[in-house]
């Protein structure tokens, strides 16, 4: 949701500074790289109680994977193989964050409440698949209430609650974000489920298309193939001549 309203004018905001990134010689991979690192040292200050160091690390991580898409876009690197690493580094980082703060809460409040967490990385990674799954058949199941932009501020907010001593606050905020990605996981199967019934009929109008194509390239090809035939006989009777 976040990402489909504020796209445009992030991009605009952060691209002065893929600029200047791109003098220092540094990659868009570099920078998920060093994202992933500062995400593992986030982690293990919430599991440690560090919140405070834990949030600013959790915002420190999500800065290299703001600003390697405007990197990518400034030196001309865009490719898919970055864009398939960058995707993978995230669904990383958001299962160490979350291990992370099963480990804080199973500390501080009981074993049964680190569940939690990993209920809302098992979700998450459902909204993930079907956004892989759409668009490998061609299909778009992008947005929804609670994408990964969203889920990041929601931790954070939780984060600083607890830290601030509203004990059970992250608890509430994770309740929270398990009911809202369990609504985008309905959203976007619907949303996929409404494309894939035209689906069929929009391909069977693209094969159509086709054949008739291959038909009209055939039928070029025989009449070619007919008056190459026929010059070729009136060139032999003319050397008979």
């Amino acid at each position: 949701m976040l990402d489909g309203a504020f796209r445009g004018p992030v991009d605009r905001a952060v691209r002065p500074i893929g600029r200047a990134l791109r003098r220092t010689g540094l990659s868009p991979d570099h920078l998920t790289v060093v994202g992933l690192v500062v995400a593992a040292l986030a982690a293990v200050a919430v599991a440690a109680g560090r919140l405070v160091i834990g949030l600013i690390l959790v915002i420190a991580a999500a800065l290299p994977d703001l600003f390697d898409g405007a990197l990518a876009k400034a030196s001309g690197t865009s490719s898919q193989r970055g864009a398939f690493f960058d995707s993978t580094v995230d669904r990383i980082t958001d299962a160490m964050l979350l291990g992370g703060i099963a480990w804080y809460l199973a500390d501080v409040d009981s074993p049964r409440a680190a569940l939690l967490p990993f209920a809302v990385s098992s979700v998450a990674s459902v909204i993930s698949y079907q956004r892989a799954k759409a668009e490998s058949l061609g299909l778009d199941a992008k947005g929804g209430l609670m994408e990964r932009a969203e889920r990041i501020v929601l931790l954070c907010i939780g984060l600083l609650l607890e830290a601030v001593g509203l004990s059970g606050s992250l608890t509430v905020i994770l309740w929270g974000m398990l009911l809202l990605i369990s609504i985008t996981a309905v959203q976007r199967f619907v949303k996929v489920w409404r494309q894939a019934e035209v689906a069929p009929v929009v391909q069977a109008r693209i094969d159509l298309r086709r054949e008739r194509r291959a038909e009209r390239r055939e039928s070029r090809s025989e009449r070619l193939g007919a008056r190459r035939t026929v010059v070729q006989r009136r060139s032999g009777h003319e050397r008979r001549r």
